[in-house]
This record gives C-alpha cells, sequence and structure tokens, in this order.
C-alpha cells in the first residue's frame, strides 16, 4: 500500500479521506499518527492558503508528500460567511453545535430560498521537492431550519441537499461520497494527478 499523510487532526476528515483513498490503495496517516508535528496556524485568508500552508509545513518537517485541505461553508445571505473561520466561528474551541447554531442564529426569519450555501473543499499537494498545487470542490445546498440527521460532523446538520432531500448529516457515508465537497475535489485531483 501507498502511504499518504493528511495533514489533519481532525478525525471526521480522516474517516471521509479512508473512504475515498483506501480503496485505491493508501494507507491515510494524519498528524494523529505524528504527535511531534506543532499545531500550524491557519493564518491565511483563503482556503487555497490555509491548505498550502498546512501541506508545506508537515512537508517540510516530514520530508514526504502530503495531502492538506481546508473547507468550510459559505452561506449566501451571510456574505460567504464562515467561510476560512467555520470550524472556529463561535470560538477558538472548535464547537459544532455551537457553530451552526450561531448560522441558524443569524438566518432567523431569512426563508429557504434566500438560504443557499455551499461547501467549499480545496486539496493541496506539496511534495518534498517544492512541488505544489491546489484543486477545489463545492457542493451546493441550503442552510436547513433546524438541525437532521446523526452522520457526519461540521455543518452537515443544517446543510440540506436539495437533490437528495436530505441533510448531509441524513446521507449515509456512499450517498455523501458521491456528492460531498470533498469527494468533487477528490475527482478533480486525481484526473490532475493523472
Amino acid at each position: 500500500m501507498k502511504e499518504l499523510i493528511i495533514a489533519t487532526n481532525n478525525q471526521g476528515k480522516v474517516k471521509d479521506f479512508k473512504t475515498l483513498l483506501e480503496p485505491l490503495g493508501y494507507e491515510i496517516k494524519s498528524l494523529a499518527d505524528f504527535p511531534e508535528i506543532p499545531e500550524i496556524e491557519e493564518s491565511g485568508t483563503t482556503f487555497e492558503e490555509n491548505a498550502l500552508l498546512k501541506a508545506q509545513a508537515v512537508a517540510n518537517h516530514l520530508g514526504r508528500m502530503v495531502l492538506a485541505d481546508d473547507s468550510g461553508l459559505e452561506v449566501d445571505a451571510l456574505n460567504g460567511e464562515p467561510g476560512v473561520y467555520s470550524a472556529r466561528y463561535s470560538g477558538m474551541d472548535k464547537d459544532d453545535v455551537r457553530n451552526y447554531q450561531k448560522v441558524l442564529d443569524k438566518l432567523q426569519g431569512i426563508p429557504k430560498h434566500q438560504r443557499t450555501a455551499r461547501f467549499v473543499c480545496v486539496l493541496a499537494i506539496v511534495d518534498p521537492k517544492g512541488e505544489k498545487f491546489t484543486v477545489r470542490g463545492t457542493c451546493e445546498g441550503f442552510i436547513a431550519m433546524e438541525p437532521a440527521g446523526e452522520n457526519g460532523f461540521g455543518y452537515d446538520p443544517v446543510f440540506f441537499v436539495e437533490e437528495k432531500q436530505k441533510t448531509m448529516a441524513q446521507l449515509t457515508k456512499g450517498e455523501k461520497n458521491e456528492i460531498s465537497h470533498r469527494a468533487n475535489a477528490w475527482k478533480k485531483l486525481i484526473s490532475h494527478w493523472k
């Protein structure tokens, strides 16, 4: 098996990447496997900048090829918020429920047709020779009136996918991987790699 290091401690993301990549013969390692790597500050103002910052820092530290992602939610009625601040929207402790509750509170009284949103995922690959590139995948939807579903993480319980008539957190792993922003970015990455 080929080893691929994913520059994240988020076990929800690790699980998603394992589902996508293990069938292709990759053994996935994450930052949890390398506790000596210090926390990487995500100081970029775009998903692309943050993904490259993480991938570059880990590649420099390990001298191996690294895949990093930066992803989040963009809500049109909130001028693209929470955007790059998705994980820490309600504060620095990365609380999923407080984060999506803040979005629901800000959208109170706004009708469904004005609650359009998208999940964005930017994947960055950096190898020790200095080669690097990024790809972007999205998944369009709406912010639901209230959370529903037990699967997934982050904003999944409030992100309604029109074509499935369910929130992202109500989808099976297989359904999610057909349409998710991460899966769409991964398809672009594979075609770039080929």
